[in-house]
């Protein structure tokens, strides 16, 4: 009977360990890292990459919206998405000493709040984080493009003042603008 038993508890074990390499191997959600360097800054962000696969993304929660208006969002899928500055920078008008920081967001139908916050190494980022832990809050506006993108994406483009960090899906595209003091 203990050898049933111990078999029976090995084979979900087994299914258990098989789950989370397939997982890892192949998410649906892929991992992603875009860095950006200028003018001695360098900029890392590491997210996952969800699809649109035709769901509403940003809306009312009563519309069935992916990722309602109002709620926590991890800016991806997966584990929460994590920016690393190599400099003290101004984030969207807002000091920020240089270091690591989990990135969130708020969305709403014309503005996203955005989030640093302190809190790091957060595996499952559907877990809200620690908001005492934020370092600083920004509010930026909604650009609505004509152009769907399926698949979520965070980009760097230069300007002649510091650089822009784009977080771009469906027809949505938030810009933060990011400086140095």
């Amino acid at each position: 009977m203990i050898k049933k038993i111990l078999i029976g508890v090995g084979v979900i074990l087994l299914a258990f360990v098989a789950f989370i390499v397939y997982s890892n191997l192949f998410p649906k959600s892929p991992k992603k890292t875009t860095e950006f360097s200028d003018r001695g800054l360098d900029i890392k962000v590491s997210y996952s990459q969800p699809y649109k696969k035709g769901r509403l993304i940003f809306g009312e929660e009563k519309d069935g919206a992916l990722q309602p208006y109002g709620k926590y969002w991890r800016l991806g899928a997966n584990a929460a998405t994590e920016i690393t500055f190599s400099k003290d920078v101004n984030f969207a008008g807002k000091a920020v000493k240089a270091g690591s920081y989990r990135m969130y967001a708020v969305p709403g139908a014309s503005t996203f709040q955005v989030s640093l916050n302190s809190e790091l190494g957060v595996f499952l980022g559907v877990q809200e984080p620690d908001y005492t832990l934020d370092v600083v809050k920004v509010d930026v506006p909604v650009i609505t493009t004509n152009n769907e993108v399926e698949q979520f994406v965070i980009n760097f483009a230069s300007d002649s003042v510091g650089v822009n960090m784009d977080f771009v899906w469906d027809k949505i595209q938030v810009r933060v603008p990011i400086t140095q003091p």
